[in-house]
């Protein structure tokens, strides 16, 4: 069977307003999260850690780092269903490179102990590229953060979700209120989750992306 996965992103768009009233089923948001744990990263690095807030207490916190300048985003933060922070780690420690390459081979990755050797020393080799040469360690990791954001957001659209990536947000007031860098992260990118409500008028706009001539190159 031939399916068209380009329905969903001819579909889906960013909501302005939630409905406040309806609540994702518990089954979707467990599919969303299995989406964010099983998206890829750069050398299976996994620099990331994901806060889900369900209730008005945990939206409220969230929402606190969009008063001021970003008011227009807390309404979307208090009236969706759940709320997505995508964290990025301020940097990859070698205990968590210890943790994926354990993890790896429980999963049966590296089944021989040279396996296990050239895995570690490549991981570690690729990390200190990244942290000491070309010094570029934080924003390598924050890319990784947003091919999850990819993830999240066309599987919403499968389930006929809404969702609303946003970046106008005060990370360092969302980190202190999470308690985010204690644990070693940063917050990237806030994603309410749920239904539009009545008041969204991005809902009936048409799409408009530029013409496929002018961003493809074909060699």
């Amino acid at each position: 069977m031939n399916i068209d996965v380009t329905q969903y992103a001819r579909t889906r768009y960013t909501a302005k307003a939630y409905d406040p009233a309806r609540k994702v089923p518990a089954p979707l948001i467990e599919q969303l999260r299995a989406l964010l744990r099983l998206s890829p990263s750069s050398v299976n690095s996994q620099p990331w850690h994901f806060v889900v807030a369900s209730t008005d207490t945990g939206k409220a916190r969230i929402a606190k780092a969009a008063h001021g300048s970003n008011d227009f985003n807390v309404p979307k933060i208090l009236n969706a269903s759940h709320v997505f922070v995508l964290c990025t780690r301020h940097t990859l420690t070698d205990a968590h490179i210890e943790a994926v390459v354990g993890q790896e081979t429980r999963d049966g990755r590296n089944p021989r102990p040279e396996d296990l050797k050239i895995r570690r020393e490549r991981l570690f080799n690729f990390t200190d590229m990244h942290r000491y040469t070309l010094r570029d360690s934080q924003a390598w990791m924050e890319k990784q953060t947003y091919i999850a954001l990819g993830f999240l957001l066309l599987g919403a659209a499968e389930l006929e979700l809404d969702a609303t990536p946003i970046e106008g947000f005060d990370s360092v007031v969302l980190d202190r209120e999470l308690g985010l860098r204690e644990r070693g992260f940063v917050s990237s990118i806030v994603v309410p989750v749920g239904y539009h409500g009545a008041e969204d008028f991005n809902t009936n706009l048409p799409k408009s992306r530029l013409p496929a001539e002018a961003l493809f190159t074909d060699i």
